[in-house]
């Protein structure tokens, strides 16, 4: 294949799904120059460790790195140690907690286990903020304040409006997105990405890369925010309805089989590695009625759950969700808990970790959603006796149950 061809296909890949790419020209230029003398660039991507377990919302940022990367990027995977003891503000309604270093380096550690999953790790540089920014000292960090004004730092939509409301802002939020922004200065980044929510911070980058004239100003690639599986609200574990990098094989595999037919082809196109002909092949013998929605959509569950598993493992995930869903049949390996006589019924299902809370386990009782040794529940008062039970929330989640007699 020519270069000329490879370099279309890379800037296809590298475009596809995006919402925004400022500079399209410099990332051109950069891709070109590599497929014809075989130069690397680097592509800069930052997290602040303030969790410890990433879902398929964070691997579309990260996927799109593992494509810079098979066409010539060198990843600068900036954890943010000196920026997380100060949090982001973006897209919060206050001032962030901060962080003490033990727990900022066992997350960091714990997002680079799961994130190696994804990216290929000898085209990785792995790189900590506090190294160059405790060295800017009292008169390196005055004279970063000066680069930007607070009218201009008050046009960002989270502090405009956080002003307006009267709601506290601290002047280290404000140096927050000037910290992130000199850390492209010092990594010399060609490239940033980021998810849409920060592109005030992105383009902070480029500003201070011009004002500190480091001889480049940096693309800026930015991602959407990938909808959860209701289809609406952002992924998100507080919402419940998210597929966890690390969640078991069955479960990534069943949860995505749980997306809805249109949400399918939005997963497809930030998180598939088919190319863009596969996909649109796809969608056509979709269309033409060649392939069932259903069968589109359990080889991108195989897909996914190999991706962060293994091809073995995606393959007992599917026999065991044919096993269970199309024979009726429970798990062979679901958690057991003990409980004591008179456990009510949603207090029960919280307890075995198979529903957020009490009024969520009311209303999916109300709504046909549990079931008791298969049985549907309609009383959301029920308490249990003694004895064992299989509880069922859904088609995916199961727990056994043995309730103790008192003594």
């Amino acid at each position: 294949m020519s270069n000329s061809n490879n370099i279309k296909i890379a800037l296809d890949e590298i475009s596809r799904g995006t919402a925004e790419i400022i500079d399209m020209e410099r990332i051109e230029k950069l891709v070109t120059k590599f497929y014809e003398t075989g130069e690397t660039y680097t592509v800069k991507a930052g997290f602040d460790p303030t969790g410890a377990d990433l879902h398929v919302g964070h691997a579309v940022l990260f996927h799109k790195l593992s494509v810079f990367q098979k066409h010539g990027a060198i990843i600068q995977l900036l954890i943010g140690d000196f920026t997380a003891t100060i949090g982001d503000p973006t897209g919060k309604s206050e001032t962030r907690k901060v962080l003490d270093r033990e727990t900022i380096v066992a997350n960091a550690q714990t997002y680079q286990d799961q994130l190696f999953l994804l990216l290929d790790e000898s085209k990785t540089e792995v790189v900590w903020n506090a190294t160059w920014l405790e060295k800017l000292g009292a008169r390196g960090m005055v004279e970063l304040t000066t680069t930007y004004n607070v009218a201009r730092m008050l046009e960002r939509d989270d502090f405009e409006k956080r002003y307006k409301s009267g709601q506290s802002i601290s002047i280290s939020e404000f140096i927050y997105p000037l910290l992130q922004g000199y850390d492209s200065v010092a990594l010399k980044s060609d490239i940033e990405i980021g998810g849409t929510d920060q592109k005030f911070n992105l383009l902070m980058g480029r500003h201070l890369q011009r004002i500190y004239n480091i001889g480049k100003e940096q693309a800026v690639l930015m991602m959407p925010i990938l909808e959860g599986l209701d289809g609406v609200q952002k992924m998100s574990k507080s919402l419940n309805n998210y597929i966890g990098i690390t969640d078991a094989p069955k479960d990534i595999y069943g949860k995505t089989l749980s997306i809805s037919d249109e949400l399918m082809w939005r997963y497809y196109d930030l998180l598939s590695e088919n190319s863009l002909e596969e996909i649109e092949k796809i969608k056509n013998d979709v269309a033409n009625g060649d392939l069932h929605p259903k069968k589109a959509k359990e080889n991108l569950a195989l897909e996914l759950t190999a991706r962060f598993y293994n091809e073995e493992s995606a393959t007992m995930a599917k026999s065991e969700f044919d096993n269970v869903f199309k024979s009726n049949k429970i798990p062979t390996d679901i958690e057991e808990f003990e409980m004591e006589e008179g456990i009510w019924i949603c207090k029960a299902l919280v307890d075995a970790k198979i529903e957020p809370s009490t009024s969520q386990a009311r209303r999916d009782i109300k709504q046909g959603g549990v079931r008791v040794n298969q049985e549907k529940v309609s009383d959301d008062k029920l308490n249990l006796t003694a004895g064992e039970y299989t509880l069922q929330v859904g088609k995916r989640k199961f727990a056994k149950v043995k309730v103790k007699q008192w003594n």
